[in-house]
């Protein structure tokens, strides 16, 4: 099984769901964000989606758009992203790193160099914001066909027609987009996120992980009862923004985490 079916199978036989944590590469300097993700696991994090910085991210709200801004102003690009996926693998080889973001970059890289360096430096799977599966022979066969997950967004605005199409051969699990809007928006009620969960379940059998709008331990919890997975970014990239140096911006962020596990590790208690 590949690791994000081995964790997700996992935390199923726990009876918890997965604590989904979404950082960007290179944010707010090389070195800071990869002791975060580094530090992401010790913390609580089950699946780590790492951003990967673009100019134009037309998904993501203010707090993930600035977060690109500081990253790629310290010069990230795609290279340093999978180096830094290939350093954290030196010490982590269990936990699932999802690379989260747009089709520009990989395709600036090429998609076979890209599928080939992402295979080898320890990827997992893929959430391409901006590639509707009508272009699945673009990105999303050829990188399963390496064994890297393709990861669909599904919204409140997809319909039981359009359903089976945006899940046509998507993988690791179905990333539920909560709200209609950018990240950092809004959060859902629970009765919308229960019907949302029912419905998704019931056009296929991966896992279901809510994210867009959800904070606090409390939001964290109250998901966690109703999905596989509850994923959070703008709230901890919320603390990289707030710092006052590097080492407050790293404490910052792995101290939500730790606290969102907490909460989302006693949800079903």
């Amino acid at each position: 099984m590949s690791r994000l079916q081995t964790r997700f199978a996992e935390l199923k036989e726990q009876n918890r769901a997965a604590l989904v944590t979404f950082i960007t590469a290179g944010d707010p300097d090389y070195a800071s964000s990869l002791e975060i993700l580094k530090g992401l696991p010790d913390a609580g994090a089950d699946v780590i989606e790492l951003g990967m910085p673009f100019t134009d991210p037309m998904a993501d709200g203010p707090a993930i758009q600035l977060a690109n801004i500081r990253a790629l102003s310290n010069k990230q690009d795609l290279a340093k992203t999978l180096q830094m996926v290939r350093e954290f693998r030196q010490g982590n080889q269990t936990t699932p790193i999802v690379l989260m973001g747009y089709f520009n970059p990989i395709h600036k890289m090429g998609v076979e160099r890209f599928i080939a360096e992402a295979k080898e430096a320890g990827v997992d799977g893929l959430i391409v914001v901006d590639l509707p599966p009508e272009h699945n022979e673009d990105l999303c066969d050829p990188a399963q066909a390496a064994g890297i997950d393709f990861i669909r967004l599904t919204t409140p605005t997809t319909d039981d027609a359009r359903l089976p199409v945006v899940l046509n051969n998507s993988s690791g699990f179905v990333y539920y987009v909560s709200v209609a809007g950018v990240t950092g928006a809004g959060s859902a009620t629970l009765e919308h996120v229960e019907r949302a969960v029912a419905r998704l379940k019931r056009h296929t059998g991966l896992p279901v992980a809510i994210g867009f709008g959800i904070r606090t331990p409390e939001q964290a919890a109250a998901i966690a009862r109703l999905a596989d997975g509850v994923v959070v970014g703008s709230a901890l990239i919320d603390h990289i923004a707030k710092a006052e140096s590097t080492a407050e911006a790293v404490a910052g962020v792995l101290g939500h985490c730790r606290e969102l596990a907490e909460g989302i590790r006693n949800a079903r208690a």
